[in-house]
C-alpha cells in the first residue's frame, strides 16, 4: 500500500469567526479602555477559552470551540493582542467588584462549611 504524500495545491480551509462572539469581543474592548490582551487557553471538551484582559484591568471571557477558531476572534477585533500569563497582564488585573463570588457559585453564600476529612480542621 502506498500513501500518496504529495501537496495537492488545495488550500487549509479557513476559519471563520463565530459573529456573536467578535460582538461580545468588540463590545468588552468598547467598554474598557478601547484595547484588551487576550489569554486563549484550551479547557478540555468545552473547546478554548479567550480569556480578555481589558486596557483597565477588567476580565472577561468567551469559549471557542478551538484554537483556530479563538485566533480568528483574536484576529477579528481591532485592539486586542494575545499574550501567556506574563507578570504584565496579571499585573494590571483588577475584578470587578463582586467577580469572586460569580466565580465561586454556590459556595459563595453559604455560612457553615464541613469540617476537613484531611485530620487537620
Amino acid at each position: 500500500m502506498t500513501v500518496d504524500t504529495q501537496d495537492s495545491g488545495a488550500a487549509a480551509p479557513t476559519v471563520v469567526a463565530p459573529p456573536r462572539t467578535v460582538a461580545a469581543v468588540r463590545k468588552f474592548v468598547a467598554e474598557h479602555g478601547g484595547s484588551a490582551t487576550a489569554v486563549v487557553q484550551p479547557i478540555g471538551y468545552a473547546g478554548v477559552r479567550i480569556t480578555l484582559v481589558g486596557a483597565d484591568g477588567v476580565l472577561g471571557d468567551e469559549v471557542v470551540a478551538d484554537i483556530a477558531t479563538a485566533d480568528a476572534v483574536v484576529d477579528a477585533v481591532e485592539g486586542v493582542s494575545t499574550s501567556g500569563w506574563e507578570r504584565s497582564v496579571t499585573s494590571i488585573v483588577t475584578p470587578r467588584v463582586g467577580h469572586w463570588k460569580k466565580m465561586a457559585g454556590w459556595v459563595a453564600n453559604q455560612k457553615r462549611f464541613p469540617k476537613a476529612r484531611n485530620g487537620l480542621g
